[in-house]
């Protein structure tokens, strides 16, 4: 099974930047939405005016230090919701944190979502980024980044292979005796969520694409130079990142940049700032719009005119 599911090139696979969006989709105050109905309303929206994918965070504590729990519902719950919401929108995850889940029950989550959503799954794994959850799930904090890896080959392994052989380390070993159904009928797309304490080498042959934070715009081409030149797959790793995004009333207010995370400015001066991110060879942005005020209708009304059109 090596042929990618269709789902990936409309995300990463153009020769434009595509614009996905973090669930709930809408700007809050709070550690959570005050209204969560409102994710079905925002995700057909977000469909029906031609942003690529719909992401959703696994956070599964609210730590008071952190101050923030994404969407506050299960992922793979709210995943399901929405592939039940929407046709063709691209549903990933951003990221499932693959050390304190089962590979087994990652591997079969997304087996199932595949299926239900018609091919429209994407496979986000991150390695978390909150040390004080780890000893909640009884988890090795310093080794998380050699199960993550394991853990990703351990899900290739059951979604790929018939009655698959694995020898595990951190989790356990398959022997040919059983086998995960449903299979998915393409290659699932896996995406590294973060750097995950990864290699630039692993990043650049092990993964399908990449999204990572806190990226400096000074830094874009580089790192998708060695990206490439470490490649030694067929396909390369498709590069992408994640932004805090306050949009502002004034549609031309030039885009400013902070801490390389948070970008705030009208969508003319956010499709300038963009478009030059584009020409570096960067595949697509997932936008957090946690800080707008606006009313999210208005807001993804406004980036489709002015940001999705341009691209």
């Amino acid at each position: 099974m090596n042929t990618l599911s269709p789902i990936f090139s409309q995300v990463f696979g153009q020769n434009q930047l595509t614009l996905g969006l973090i669930a709930p989709f809408m700007g809050y105050q709070n550690y959570i939405p005050d209204n969560l109905t409102t994710i079905t309303d925002n995700a057909r929206l977000a469909e029906n005016l031609g942003f690529s994918a719909l992401w959703v965070r696994d956070v599964p504590f609210y730590d008071p230090h952190f101050g923030d729990v994404g969407q506050g519902l299960d992922p793979m719950v709210t995943l399901g919701f929405l592939s039940a919401h929407t046709q063709k929108i691209a549903l990933g995850t951003a990221g499932l944190i693959a050390p304190l889940r089962s590979p087994i029950h990652i591997a079969k989550m997304a087996t199932s979502m595949d299926g239900l959503s018609n091919g429209r799954f994407l496979l986000g794994l991150s390695s978390g980024d909150r040390p004080v959850e780890y000893p909640a799930f009884g988890a090795d904090f310093a080794s998380r980044s050699e199960r993550f890896r394991e853990s990703i080959d351990l899900i290739n392994a059951l979604t790929e292979q018939d009655f698959p052989h694995f020898d595990g380390k951190h989790y356990g070993d398959l022997t040919g005796n059983l086998d995960l159904l449903p299979k998915p009928k393409h290659r699932l797309p896996i995406v590294a969520i973060g750097r995950a304490r990864q290699e630039m080498d692993w990043l650049s042959n092990v993964p399908d694409a990449w999204i990572w934070h806190g990226v400096n715009p000074a830094d874009t081409a580089s790192i998708i130079k060695t990206l490439a030149d470490l490649r030694q797959k067929d396909t390369p790793t498709a590069f992408g990142y994640a932004q805090f995004v306050e949009v502002l009333d004034d549609k031309n207010a030039k885009a400013q940049l902070f801490n390389n995370i948070y970008l705030r400015g009208g969508t003319k001066g956010l499709a300038d700032f963009w478009a030059k991110e584009q020409e570096k060879g960067v595949k697509h942005l997932a936008l957090n719009l946690k800080p707008t005020q606006c009313p999210a209708d208005e807001v993804l009304t406004e980036l489709a005119e002015c940001v999705l059109s341009r691209f």
